[in-house]
C-alpha cells in the first residue's frame, strides 16, 4: 500500500506538481499585481460632464410604458448624451443575467445608438485619457476579436476596440464598439506582470479561457489531483520517518530527498490548504453557488418600469454640479436617482428631482417586504464580510441581517440605496473556505504588513516543497527513459546478431 501511494505520488508530482510549483511562483507576483481591470470608480472619473440636448426630448425613446427595466443609467458618449437600459425578461430575470449587452438609446433622436464610427471611438479614447490621467493622445485605434485582457467577461461588449496611446506607460484602453463604454483598461506594466502572474496562476491563457466550460474542468480537476498529490505526499512522508540510533526520528534521505521530505511534513498543510481553497474558488458543482444577490436586489429595489424612469428624468430640472452619470436607484418601490459626480461624489434625488438624503427609516421600510430584520447598522468601515481587500468597497453602508434560515446579511449603500453585496449562508462557507486560506485576508491581517510576513516564508516554503519534488520526479522520469531507451538498444543489438547468426 505505501509502495504504491509512493509511486503515485511521485509520477503524478512530475506533471502537476510542476503547476504546482507555477501556482507558487506566480502567487508571488499575484500579491503585488493582479489582473489588469478597469475599476468602475475609474470608468466613472473617464466619463464626460452630463449635457441634454435642448431639443431632445424623452419621450422619442422607443421603449413601450410598462417595460420592466433591471436598471438604467444616463451619461455621456463621443459627446452625446445616451440613455442605457437593462429591460427584464418575462420571467422575471434581467438581461444581465444571461450576459446580454444593455440598451443604448441616443437622447437626441431616440434611436438605438448606432455603433460607433472610428471617429467617436477616437473621441471617446481621447476623452477618457484625458479624464482619468493618460499622459498621451490616441495613438492607433484596432478591432479586437478577443486577446488576453478581454476574454469570456466582455463577451457582452463586443465587438471591442483597443485604444493605444502615445504615453510613457503603453496605456490602452477598450472600448464598446456598439455603447461607446469604456470597459477594460491596461498598461505596459500591468500586461507585462500579467503575463507572469494572473495568466499562468488562473491558468488563463486565451485559448482555453474562452471556452468557460473546458477552462472550468481544468482548473476543478488539476486543483483536486493537486489535493490528493499533497495528501498523499504527507502520508508518505509521515510513514517514512525513522528512529536513528540515537533514538531521534528523522528522514532516511540525503540532499534534495531530505529537503522535500522534512519541508513537506512541515509546510505540506500549508500547500494542502492553497491548493485546496483554489479548488474552492472555482465553486465546483455548484457547491457555493447561490441566488441570494439576484433576490434581494430585486425585493430591495421592488418594480421599476420605463415609465418609472422617464417620469423622474423628465423631473430633473438641471443636474448637480459636475455631474457625469445619472443611475436609477429605486428603493422599497419608490423610484429615486443617483447623481454620480467623476470623483465619485453621490447625490441622492427622488421622484420629483429634489435631493432626498437616505434615512434609516427609508431603509427600514424597504426591508419591512422581506424576513424580519435582527439588527440595522451603519457601518464606516468593513466587517468580516463586506471589505477592502485589493479593490475599494464603498462606504458608509447600512448592514441588515435577516431572520432567515440563512441569516443573510444585505450591505446597503448609504448613499444610493443600492445593494452591494448580500451574505448567506454559502456566501459565508465561500468567505472562510476560499478568501480566508487562500488570500490570509484575516481580520488583523488585510491591511498589515504582518499579513505579508507572514505568506511570503510560508509561500517560499511550499514552492520549495513543490519544486524539489517535481525536480526530483522528473529526474527519476529521465533516468527510467534512459534505461528503457538502453534496453530497447540492447534487445536491437542482440535479435540482430541473433538473426545474423542462425542459417540462412
Amino acid at each position: 500500500m505505501l509502495w504504491a501511494l509512493l509511486v503515485l505520488h511521485r509520477w503524478t508530482g512530475v506533471i502537476v506538481g510542476t503547476l504546482m510549483t507555477l501556482w507558487c511562483l506566480t502567487g508571488f507576483v499575484m500579491l503585488y499585481v493582479d489582473y489588469p481591470r478597469l475599476l468602475p470608480a475609474e470608468q466613472v472619473r473617464g466619463l464626460s460632464p452630463l449635457h441634454l440636448p435642448a431639443g431632445g426630448s424623452l419621450a422619442r425613446i422607443a421603449l413601450p410604458p410598462d417595460t420592466g427595466l433591471a436598471s438604467a443609467r444616463l451619461e455621456m458618449a463621443a459627446g452625446k448624451p445616451v440613455l442605457r437600459v437593462v429591460p427584464e425578461k418575462n420571467d422575471g430575470r434581467a438581461i444581465w443575467q444571461m450576459r446580454a449587452t444593455p440598451q443604448s438609446y441616443d437622447l437626441g433622436s431616440g434611436a438605438l445608438l448606432a455603433p460607433l464610427s472610428r471617429e467617436d471611438l477616437g473621441k471617446v479614447g481621447a476623452q477618457f485619457g484625458r479624464n482619468v490621467g493618460i499622459d498621451g493622445p490616441v495613438a492607433a485605434i484596432t478591432p479586437i476579436s478577443v486577446d488576453q485582457w478581454t476574454v469570456q467577461a466582455f463577451a457582452a461588449n463586443r465587438p471591442l476596440y483597443r485604444i493605444d496611446y502615445a504615453d510613457a506607460a503603453g496605456s490602452a484602453a477598450y472600448i464598446a464598439g456598439q455603447t461607446g463604454e469604456v470597459v477594460q483598461r491596461t498598461t505596459r506594466f500591468e500586461r507585462f506582470w500579467g503575463w507572469l502572474g494572473a495568466v499562468p496562476h488562473w491558468l488563463y491563457p486565451t485559448v482555453l479561457r474562452q471556452n468557460p466550460a473546458a477552462w472550468s474542468q481544468v482548473v476543478i480537476w488539476t486543483s483536486l489531483i493537486g489535493c490528493f498529490l499533497t495528501l498523499t505526499g504527507i502520508w508518505v512522508g509521515i510513514s517514512r520517518l525513522r528512529r536513528g540510533k540515537d533514538g531521534t526520528i528523522g528522514s532516511p534521505y540525503r540532499g534534495l530527498w531530505w529537503w522535500h521530505h522534512m519541508a513537506g511534513l512541515v509546510f505540506g498543510v500549508f500547500a494542502l490548504t492553497w491548493v485546496g481553497s483554489g479548488l474552492f474558488s472555482m465553486s465546483p458543482w455548484g457547491l457555493f453557488d447561490s441566488d441570494a444577490g439576484p433576490v434581494e436586489r430585486q425585493r430591495l429595489a421592488g418594480p421599476m418600469c420605463w415609465t418609472d424612469m422617464r417620469a423622474a428624468l423628465a423631473n430633473m430640472n438641471q443636474f448637480p454640479i459636475d455631474t457625469v452619470r445619472v443611475e436609477s436607484a429605486p428603493l422599497g418601490g419608490k423610484m429615486a436617482l443617483v447623481a454620480i459626480a467623476a470623483d465619485g461624489r453621490m447625490v441622492r434625488l427622488n421622484s420629483s428631482g429634489r435631493p432626498a438624503v437616505l434615512t434609516r427609516a427609508d431603509v427600514a421600510a424597504a426591508l419591512r417586504s422581506g424576513p424580519r430584520v435582527v439588527s440595522l447598522d451603519l457601518l464606516s468601515e468593513g466587517d468580516s464580510y463586506y471589505y477592502a481587500h485589493k479593490e475599494p468597497v464603498r462606504l458608509p453602508v447600512w448592514r441588515a441581517v435577516l431572520a432567515d434560515p440563512q441569516a443573510t446579511r444585505l450591505y446597503i449603500d448609504a448613499a444610493s440605496g443600492a445593494l452591494l453585496r448580500a451574505v448567506d449562508g454559502t456566501g459565508r462557507a465561500e468567505r472562510w473556505l476560499w478568501n480566508a486560506p487562500h488570500s490570509f485576508d484575516l481580520p488583523g491581517l488585510r491591511q498589515s504588513r504582518l499579513r505579508y510576513i507572514i505568506i511570503l516564508p510560508l509561500l517560499a516554503a511550499v514552492t520549495l516543497v513543490c519544486g524539489t519534488g517535481a525536480w526530483m520526479g522528473m529526474r527519476k522520469l529521465a533516468r527510467d527513459l534512459w534505461r528503457i531507451r538502453r534496453r530497447i538498444r540492447r534487445l536491437s543489438r542482440r535479435s540482430f546478431f541473433l538473426r545474423s547468426r542462425s542459417p540462412s
